[in-house]
């Protein structure tokens, strides 16, 4: 039995240099948004910038009307993504994230409270804020935790790079850039033409 909804306990800030599972997660009043990452907590930058916005909201247009007819559901930040690790309890993963988009196509995955399991596909919209933690820190992790298709957007490069999981690493392709269609390896027939998403960036 899953808890469905955060209970309405006050928790005073917690230490950020802690560490933390789920079942503290849970039971915070924060006024800003926090991931938890190997326990650790990672603030959410401010607000995010008009082009990651454009990006964002064109991406998940695209990915709604591709999945519309299908079995998976897109869901778009903020979502929690509970990672866990086989006979892990939501509650007791030390890994909470919120991707700017994902795609989950096993419905079993999708509680009251958000994602419990990795999704088939996140897409993470990089800033020069965000750099280290998408490179790296949820690199690492989405990789561990067998998200099997992780996409990379750069708005300045106006370039998207994709990443694959094979034999539990990722197979980065080469960058695909704005002049170019942009093809999922998982979803062959998703196909996202670059021009369109990075239209009036930076006006």
């Amino acid at each position: 039995m899953y808890k469905e909804d955060k209970p309405p306990v006050a928790v005073d800030e917690p230490d950020l240099s802690g560490t933390y599972t789920a079942a503290d997660y849970l039971q915070w009043k924060m006024e800003e948004m926090v991931e938890l990452i190997r326990g650790k907590i990672f603030k959410m930058t401010p607000a995010p910038s008009s082009d990651h916005q454009r990006i964002s909201v064109k991406l998940s247009g695209i990915f709604d009307r591709h999945f519309q007819e299908k079995k998976c559901e897109v869901f778009t930040a903020p979502f929690d993504v509970y990672l866990i690790k086989e006979g892990e309890g939501h509650t007791q993963t030390k890994n909470i994230v919120e991707p700017d988009l994902c795609v989950i196509c096993n419905p079993e995955k999708i509680k009251k409270f958000g994602c419990m399991g990795a999704p088939d596909l996140i897409v993470e919209i990089v800033s020069p804020s965000t750099a280290q933690k998408d490179q790296k820190d949820k690199f690492e992790l989405y990789e561990e935790y067998g998200v099997r298709e992780y996409w990379l957007v750069y708005p300045e490069g106006r370039s998207v790079i994709v990443n694959t999981l094979k034999n539990g690493k990722y197979r980065p392709a080469r960058p695909v850039t704005e002049a170019e269609k942009l093809q999922s390896v998982i979803f062959p027939e998703l196909e996202v033409v670059l021009k369109v998403v990075f239209k009036d960036l930076g006006e």
